[in-house]
């Protein structure tokens, strides 16, 4: 009788995984919610596209770029963390399937995520780089925590990195 009360409750700890699912669909919402700002961005700025000097073209591209790098971040979450945590994909799409797609574990899908956040973080500083000296522009209090925060997650990087690399390594030998 324990051995079936185990097994039950094994089964039902192990379909817990599906309540993942609601959780990656909401990601895809969020996921259009992306493409709808990318879109109002790049439809605001294509009428002055003449008028744009050329560091405010810039400052435009880079932020299409960031938006760009969140939208590919939130797919690599939602597909591996998908097959992952919750289910395979069952979906015969041929050639059209990304390379990466059944191929990226825990480990590599947080180092694309941390990989993501730096080019991300790293965008966002450049822009804001941009802007010393406009009226508007950044003060140095605000620079210097972008460039902390932004050292952070660099450092935070390199020691997921190594400390990957060190499992690893302990795993060989």
């Amino acid at each position: 009788m324990a051995n079936g009360i185990e097994r039950g409750f094994e089964k039902g700890l192990f379909a817990s995984r599906w309540l993942l699912a609601p959780m990656y669909a909401g990601l895809v919402l969020a996921l259009g919610l992306l493409v709808i700002v990318f879109a109002r961005e790049l439809l605001y700025y294509l009428p002055k596209a003449m008028e744009m000097t050329a560091d405010k073209a810039i400052l435009v591209v880079l932020t299409l770029i960031d938006l760009t790098l969140a939208a590919n971040l939130m797919v690599i979450v939602i597909f591996s963390g998908y097959e992952s945590f919750v289910s395979k994909l069952d979906v015969d799409v041929g050639e059209d399937r990304p390379g990466w797609m059944g191929k990226v574990d825990f480990g590599g899908l947080k180092m694309k995520l941390i990989a993501s956040i730096i080019a991300i973080s790293a965008i966002y500083l450049l822009k804001r780089f941009m802007e010393i000296g406009k009226t508007d522009g950044v003060s140095s209090t605000e620079m210097l925590w972008l460039v902390v925060f932004h050292g952070t997650f660099v450092i935070s990087g390199v020691l997921m990195a190594l400390m990957d690399w060190l499992g690893a390594q302990a795993r060989k030998g």
